[in-house]
C-alpha cells in the first residue's frame, strides 16, 4: 500500500473516488454539442489558475508546482488528506487541483490504470449505490444522458485494477462547491472547467495513485 512518504514538495503534505458509467449507443453528443456544453461550463475569459466563479478556496486553484523526483510523468496522484490531485508533467513539475473524495468508508486507496477516458460521458448509478442512497439514486437508475447536469460532468478518467474496471471515476461535477470536500460514492470529482484541461494530457495506461484519506492513515504512515 502507498503512504504518505510518497508525498510531492509542496506544503507539508503530499498530493492532492464509485460511479458507474454505461453506453447508450445511440445517443452520443453531436461535436457541436459537446462544444457547446464545454462553452456553458468555461467561465468567461478562463484562466485555469486564477477564475474562480465558484468560490473555491484559494488552495484548491490548479497551480503548478514542483515534483518529487523519480515520479513518472503522465502519472496522477491523489492526495486525500489535502484533496490535491497532481498530474506529473515533464521536467520535475506537477499540474495541482483540487478535488472532492468520496464520504466515509466509501473512498478506496490503491494503484490503479487508467483504461477509458470519454468526453461528455454517460453515467449509471451502481445497485450497490441505489441499495445505499434509493432516495438519491432510485429515479435514474437507468442512467443519465451526457450534459452539464450530469453525475459525471464533462469528462471521466475510469481506473481499472487490470482488466477489471473498478466503476471509479476521476471526473468533472456539477457540483463544484463540494471541492475540497468528502462528498463523492466513490469518485474523484473535480471542476469541469479544470479537468477539461486536465483530460488531453492524460494518456491511456497511465497509473493513478490514490493515497489514503486521513481516516486510513497511520501513525508509522
Amino acid at each position: 500500500m502507498l503512504t504518505r512518504r510518497h508525498f510531492l514538495i509542496t506544503t507539508t503534505t503530499l498530493f492532492s473516488a464509485p460511479m458507474a458509467a454505461t453506453v447508450f449507443a445511440d445517443t452520443w453528443p453531436t461535436d457541436a454539442q459537446m462544444a457547446a456544453w464545454d462553452a456553458q461550463v468555461t467561465p468567461p475569459n478562463f484562466d485555469l489558475e486564477t477564475s474562480n466563479p465558484w468560490g473555491l478556496h484559494p488552495r484548491f486553484l490548479p497551480q503548478r508546482v514542483v515534483a518529487k523526483d523519480g515520479l513518472v510523468p503522465g502519472d496522477i496522484h491523489v492526495d486525500a488528506v489535502a484533496r490535491y490531485l497532481y498530474h506529473i508533467e515533464q521536467g520535475g513539475t506537477a499540474m495541482r487541483y483540487g478535488v472532492a473524495i468520496a464520504r466515509g468508508t466509501l473512498y478506496e486507496p490503491g494503484t490503479y490504470t487508467i483504461k477509458r477516458k470519454v468526453r461528455w460521458p454517460h453515467w449509471q448509478p451502481t445497485q450497490n449505490m441505489i441499495d445505499r442512497d434509493p432516495e438519491l439514486y432510485a429515479d435514474i437508475a437507468d442512467g443519465m444522458e451526457p450534459g452539464p447536469k450530469n453525475a459525471l460532468g464533462s469528462r471521466a478518467l475510469y481506473l481499472f485494477l487490470g482488466d477489471r474496471d473498478t466503476y471509479l471515476r476521476i471526473h468533472g461535477t456539477p457540483q463544484p462547491r463540494s471541492i475540497g470536500g468528502r462528498a463523492s460514492s466513490g469518485c474523484v470529482r473535480m471542476v469541469m472547467a479544470h479537468i477539461n484541461v486536465l483530460y488531453p494530457n492524460v494518456d491511456i495506461s497511465s497509473t493513478a495513485f490514490l493515497y489514503s484519506a486521513e481516516d486510513s492513515v497511520t501513525a508509522g504512515s
